[in-house]
């Protein structure tokens, strides 16, 4: 790490003392050891032992923490942990990205699998939108930081996220109802109830949560008129379980769960305007002023940092529709435990999903009526088991673990593109005015207003897999970890187009091989008048549009991990582990996958993690300190990239993070408790990153930071806890995450220019955010009455910053941004029975 990395670092450190994050402890007494306080209990191995005594980098966040940091859902969870971030763009259901230590793959392509696994109840959650539900009912979030493929299977290169749900307690009836009123008319309404059935025996546990609230970028028509808000939410959750323990130790837990969410997502606000929104051309042509985009107030030159900003801070759009999106998914979860003799337990974890989403959008980012989603319909069905066998041997020194795992998934996706009104007209702005206000008429006779294509995508993937993992205590505090997993993947899919209706370009293309239009018109009449998206599958060998293709994808892979650890009698314990990790490759779906005769594969993605940790408890546990230096190196990262008008899919040779994690608690008395957790990360495309490939979009990465890392992030807080009397007592919480500069785009500068042109607005400035909480409520936690803040001082900051080439973009192009959340402020109630 540089100079300026660790003087930054020294100084949050040196504010610990009156700041720090949420960390929080489990105080279930039956579940620690006698000698010890201020225990978690984890699942990161698959099985329940403290998280001071693992090998792993993980941070362990349980239900008081989430409520106390607002953490609502998996994008939330950046507020509890510094190695974890996300971003989102455009499709709610398909563009989040989930991030550990800098490396996460991007998802607008249905196509693309997370490099963050997510694992919710043991079972795999195939799309970050899958698990977009409600946080509710909540026992553990635990962050598994570094690939962790051999214990949870599939493309986890980056890491996991296992979500542990409350079961089904069958000894005792009780529950919880919440409800909370904020900014932006937020309602919501959270309970959940506990029935044993049978005494000691069965147990029904019923959940739910609602949740609406109103959208924080307002939408305007091209006359300037609020036609809606973007980013709203509207969604409910329902969950039921079944729980039952026989007297012969056999336990079963049934789990499901139906969601649904209607939200207005998401729109972008436009930072840079192009030269065609400022030097009158769009007027000339009929578009108005600014071709539909006159009530924004973006930047007119680049690099004009305050009127970017205040573009931000204004959070309007002009559209000529408003983003809708619609999800409803239903799912299955069913876990067995049996006891084998006294040392073993076979154990059974079978799911399957149902993930349906339905959304339209104004995907040229501006007033005009130019290009819409229609509609966008995404249909995924997955099976997934697993079945392991583990136990104990040698006096408890020997732990063991086989199993073998199976995963079945089917994908679809249909998507109806339209071409509107004002599609010849901002041709003609394209191309500077040049060719009159309706070019691809004049030129092919055919007016391409009304233009549709239906296109579907599809694939079926299976994956299995063998693995093992055991630990052996070779000595007394010293012991060995082995893992290994054998893995198969296998995948069909492809393109095909259902309908289309776009007789502009075949004209077109009719009067160039006729002779009847000149060649050098040729990428007008293809590139405009054809538009990729909405262009014929007529592609062929020197015509560059859509081809239908239906392909397949296999690999396999051996993954495996080496650990060894020592306990000291502080308690200490210090680790050294390598880990090999894999994320399967597969096949891009999407219109312009085959254009050219392209591959419309990708590769697989390997990862060599080494780690070296210490965890220690000092002072007699008053003390929690956790390190961790890690240094990861990938071959052929999987890259999705927007241009503006496509998306293109390829595979960087080689991709590095190196950093360190230090997590700390610090409990000087019974009352008060303080925080802090730091990560410094280095996550880049070395100089050499392309290899012996010469295509400028890799090319131009190498040199360049990963997008969305920056190098540094900390989170710190306070917890302060009292009585009053004998009844109530009060807490104040409060929370600072900070992080340095970071890129919020794929590329630097524009592949091609050898980094000469920088592309605007590309870093997001370093923040920090500061969340509060307070309560005062009743001793029992019957009930208690809370007020809090999110975000409290207002930062505006971006999440993905693209190039919005749909506005026109002759010489440099607009530019426009995704935001994440601002201030966020109201009261709770929370009760319990």
């Amino acid at each position: 790490m540089t100079r300026k990395l660790a003087a930054y670092a020294a100084g949050l450190m040196a504010c610990s003392s009156f700041t720090a994050p949420a960390f929080a402890q489990d105080n279930d007494e039956e579940a620690q050891p006698e000698a010890r306080s201020n225990v978690i209990i984890v699942t990161a191995t698959r099985r329940a032992e403290d998280v001071q005594d693992i090998p792993i980098a993980v941070t362990a966040v349980t239900p008081e923490a989430l409520e106390k940091q607002g953490v609502v859902n998996v994008q939330n969870i950046t507020q509890v942990s510094p190695s974890f971030s996300t971003s989102s763009a455009q499709i709610a259901s398909g563009s989040v990205v989930l991030r550990i230590r800098g490396v996460g793959t991007t998802s607008n392509n249905i196509g693309f699998e997370s490099a963050v696994g997510i694992f919710i109840d043991g079972a795999y959650q195939s799309r970050p939108g899958v698990a977009l539900s409600e946080f509710v009912d909540i026992e553990r979030v635990e962050v598994l930081r570094g690939p962790q493929g051999t214990l949870f299977g599939r493309n986890t290169s980056a890491g996991a996220l296992n979500i542990t749900t409350v079961a089904p307690d069958v000894t005792e009836f009780g529950g919880f109802v919440n409800a909370s009123y904020g900014n932006y008319d937020l309602m919501s309404v959270q309970g959940a109830v506990n029935v044993p059935v049978i005494e000691d025996t069965m147990a029904i546990r019923l959940t739910g949560a609602y949740r609406d609230r109103d959208g924080f970028v307002d939408l305007l028509d091209p006359n300037g008129n609020k036609i809606g808000e973007s980013n709203t939410i509207d969604q409910f959750l329902v969950r039921g379980q079944i729980g039952f323990e026989g007297d012969s130790g056999i336990r079963v837990r049934l789990i499901g769960d139906y969601s649904e969410s209607d939200n207005t997502c998401c729109a972008a606000v436009e930072l840079l305007a192009s030269p065609n929104e400022t030097n009158g051309v769009y007027a000339a042509l009929g578009l108005g002023p600014r071709g539909g985009n006159a009530h924004t107030q973006p930047a007119t030159t680049p690099f004009d940092q305050s009127a970017a900003e205040a573009a931000l801070g204004r959070r309007t759009a002009t559209v000529n529709r408003l983003p809708l999106a619609s999800v409803e998914q239903w799912g299955l979860t069913g876990e067995i435990q049996i006891p084998i003799g006294d040392n073993a337990d076979l154990i059974y974890i079978g799911s399957y999903r149902d993930f349906d989403s339905v959304e339209s959008y104004d995907t040229d980012f501006s007033g005009l009526d130019f290009f819409d989603v229609d509609n966008l319909n995404t249909q995924i069905e997955t099976m997934t088991h697993e079945l392991r066998l583990q136990g104990e041997a040698m006096d408890g020194a020997l732990q063991w673990l086989v199993g073998g795992y199976f995963s079945d998934e089917k994908i679809e996706a249909v998507t109806n593109f339209s071409l509107g009104s004002d599609t010849d007209p901002f041709y003609g702005a394209f191309v500077g005015g040049a060719f009159g206000p309706a070019p691809i008429q004049t030129f092919t006779g055919v007016n391409p207003a009304g233009t549709t294509s239906t296109n579907r995508y599809f694939q079926d993937a299976e994956s299995w897999s063998v693995f093992t993992h055991n630990v052996l205590e070779v000595a007394d505090g010293l012991k060995l970890h082995a893992g290994l997993r054998w893995s198969d993947e296998s995948k069909n899919g492809g393109y095909q187009q259902l309908a289309n209706n776009n007789p502009a370009c075949l004209s077109g293309i009719q009067r160039l091989q006729g002779g009847q239009l000149p060649g050098a018109l040729a990428p007008i009449i293809i590139g405009l008048g054809c538009f990729g998206f909405t262009a014929p599958a007529i592609g062929q060998p020197g015509l560059p549009l859509p081809r239908e293709y239906d392909v397949n994808f296999s690999d396999e892979e051996l993954i495996y991990t080496g650990k060894v650890s020592y306990e000291f009698d502080a308690p200490v314990t210090a680790y050294a582990s390598f880990t090999h990790g894999y994320k399967s490759g597969g096949i891009n779906l999407d219109v312009t996958a085959a254009v050219d005769g392209a591959d419309p594969t990708f590769l697989s993605e390997e990862v060599d993690a080494y780690e070296l940790g210490v965890k220690a408890l000092l002072l007699d546990d008053a003390v929690t300190l956790n390190l961790a230096f890690f240094h990861e190196e990938f071959d052929n990262l999987q890259i999705l990239e927007f241009t503006g008008a496509a998306f293109a899919t390829f595979n960087v040779p080689e991709a590095i993070s190196t950093g360190v994690e230090m997590e700390s608690i610090i409990r000087p008395d019974e009352n008060l408790t303080f925080n802090l957790g730091l990560t410094l990360t280095d996550a880049r495309y070395p100089d050499d990153c392309a290899g012996t490939i010469t295509a400028p979009q890799v090319t131009e990465l190498c040199g360049n930071e990963l997008t969305n890392a920056p190098d540094i992030v900390a989170i710190a807080g306070m917890n302060y806890e009292r009585d009053i009397g004998t009844n109530l007592m009060w807490f104040f919480n409060g929370q600072v995450r900070t992080e340095s500069d970071r890129r919020t785009s794929t590329q630097a500068s524009n592949p091609g220019s050898n980094g000469a042109i920088l592309l605007p607005y590309d870093i997001q400035d370093g923040n920090t955010k500061l969340n509060l909480r307070a309560g005062i409520g009743a001793q029992d936690e019957s009930w208690m009455l809370e007020v809090w803040g999110v975000n409290v001082t207002d930062v505006v900051t971006r999440g993905v910053t693209f190039n919005t080439t749909l506005r026109g973009s002759p010489g440099y192009t607009a530019r426009s941004s995704f935001i994440q959340e601002p201030r966020t402020y109201g009261v709770t109630l929370r009760t319990k029975f």
